[in-house]
C-alpha cells in the first residue's frame, strides 16, 4: 500500500476483485481500441452507403459529415447493447476538484430518497485503479449497481453513501436542481412522480421521446 492509499484511508490489502479488476482493465482497454477502430470504420461505410443510395454521387464533405451522424447512431447501440468500454471522457483529480455542487441533500433526501443514487454513469481510471469503487463487472466501467437500481455503495437505513470520501467526479459535480427527472420544482420540494418508479430514469427518456417524436434525451 503506497503512502497515498493510507493517507486516505484505502485497505491496506487489494482483495480479489480488485486483482481481477486491475488485470481485466488491460484487456478492456485493448477491447475498446479495437471496438474504436471497428466503430470508425463502420461510421465510413454505412455512410457512403447511405449516400450512394439516395443521391447515386458522393463528396468528400459529405461523406464526412454522413460518418459524423452514423457514428453517433453506432455509439449509442453499442452503448444500449453493452459492448465496449465506458470511461470519463475528461480525467479529473476527485479529491482536487472545485466543482462540486452545493445541494442541501439533508433537507431533501425524504422527499426524493436520494434518487440521484440510480443514476448511471462512467467511472475514471483513477476511481478503477484506487480499488474502492465498484463498477459493474458485464458493463465496464460503469458504476455498480444492485438490483433495484441503487448504487451499490449506498446504505438504505440512512440513504447516505458509504464511500462519501472517495466518491467519483460525477456524484461530487452532480447538481440535481435543474433536473426534471427528479425535481418538478426545485425550490418548493415537488419531486417528479415518476421516481417512485422501478423504470426510473429509463421511463424518462421514453417519455421525452414520444413528447418530442425524435427519440432523443
Amino acid at each position: 500500500m503506497n503512502q497515498e492509499q493510507e493517507s486516505r484511508g484505502l485497505p491496506p490489502s487489494l482483495d480479489l476483485r480488485q486483482e481481477v479488476a486491475e488485470g481485466l482493465f488491460y484487456t478492456h482497454l485493448r477491447l475498446s481500441q479495437s471496438t474504436n477502430k471497428t466503430l470508425e470504420s463502420s461510421a465510413f461505410l454505412y455512410g457512403l452507403i447511405e449516400l450512394l443510395s439516395e443521391r447515386g454521387l458522393i463528396s468528400i464533405e459529405e461523406l464526412d459529415e454522413r460518418k459524423k451522424v452514423v457514428a453517433e447512431r453506432l455509439v449509442a447501440q453499442l452503448k444500449e447493447n453493452g459492448i465496449g468500454v465506458i470511461l470519463q471522457d475528461e480525467e479529473e483529480d476527485k479529491y482536487s476538484f472545485q466543482k462540486e455542487a452545493k445541494i442541501d441533500c439533508e433537507n431533501r433526501v425524504h422527499y426524493c430518497h436520494a434518487t440521484c443514487c440510480r443514476l448511471k454513469f462512467a467511472l475514471s481510471k483513477q476511481d478503477i485503479f484506487e480499488g474502492v469503487i465498484k463498477w459493474d463487472l458485464g458493463k465496464p466501467y460503469l458504476i455498480a449497481q444492485d438490483k433495484d437500481g441503487f448504487c451499490t455503495h449506498f446504505e438504505r437505513s440512512t440513504c447516505r453513501c458509504t464511500v462519501r470520501e472517495h466518491r467519483p467526479v460525477p456524484c461530487r459535480g452532480y447538481d440535481c436542481s435543474k433536473d426534471k427527472r427528479i425535481w418538478l420544482d426545485f425550490e418548493n420540494k415537488i419531486v417528479n412522480p415518476n421516481i417512485h418508479r422501478a423504470d426510473w430514469p429509463q421511463c424518462e427518456v421514453a417519455a421525452h421521446a414520444e413528447g418530442n417524436g425524435d427519440g432523443k434525451l
